[in-house]
């Protein structure tokens, strides 16, 4: 199932930014009879940062720990991150040990980074090394200091993949560079979409001269 949900933006009589699930039939700033006037900027699509683990094969993955990210994330919560095989089946490492996720947890959540498709063999062969290490197992797990994040990142040190390896020899570093400029984007987003979700048009307009959409915006700096 599709979890984009679809917001439309769009520009009618000034240079404020209008988002919607539909479009209405008068604008929400001046009221005029969208049908019959032209736009300042045509309706257009806003990107969806959210993706299907299984869509995206040799990648490192986050999501929620509970939840998903557009009805139930907020800063306060972790994430927990994952890597695809060159098939796109989640490894990942909880409290039930290692094991293959059920995609249907993983059908929401941002890719981090990947390896191009001449890596697969080896990010397979890397992968499947450091899942036979005997430490992977749910008596280890803890979820301070040896979590999903742990097994992610002794992962990417064995794989020896460019900045992504370089980064996860250090747990802030890794944190700083890849994870919290995607859940920062992906926080725009989720603002917006909840913006839109309490408004009684479910339009949301937004002015031009303001700061940040995403002023607010829940954004995550931790992963466990």
């Amino acid at each position: 199932m599709d979890t984009d949900p679809g917001i439309l933006c769009f520009q009618h009589c000034g240079p404020v930014n209008i988002f919607c699930f539909e479009l209405p039939l008068q604008c929400p700033v001046c009221g005029a009879p969208l049908a019959t006037v032209n736009f300042r900027l045509l309706p257009f699509r806003v990107p969806y940062p959210f993706v299907r683990a299984t869509q995206h094969p040799c990648s490192i993955v986050i999501k929620p720990t509970t939840g998903d990210f557009l009805n139930d994330y907020f800063n306060s919560k972790d994430l927990h991150i994952g890597v695809t095989d060159s098939k796109g089946m989640v490894v990942e490492f909880d409290r039930g040990g290692l094991q293959c996720a059920d995609a249907q947890l993983w059908k929401q959540c941002l890719v981090l980074d990947g390896a191009a498709g001449p890596w697969s063999d080896h990010w397979d062969g890397t992968l499947s090394n450091v899942a036979q290490q005997d430490c992977w197992t749910s008596e280890r797990y803890n979820e301070a200091d040896f979590n999903c994040y742990t097994f992610v990142l002794s992962f990417l040190r064995s794989l020896r993949y460019g900045r992504l390896s370089e980064a996860a020899d250090n747990r802030t570093e890794f944190c700083e560079k890849f994870i919290i400029p995607r859940t920062t984007a992906a926080g725009k987003y989720i603002s917006l979409f909840r913006k839109l979700r309490q408004s009684q048009n479910q339009c949301y307009v937004y002015k031009m001269q303001q700061s940040t959409l995403g002023a607010g915006s829940p954004v995550a700096i931790t992963a466990r």
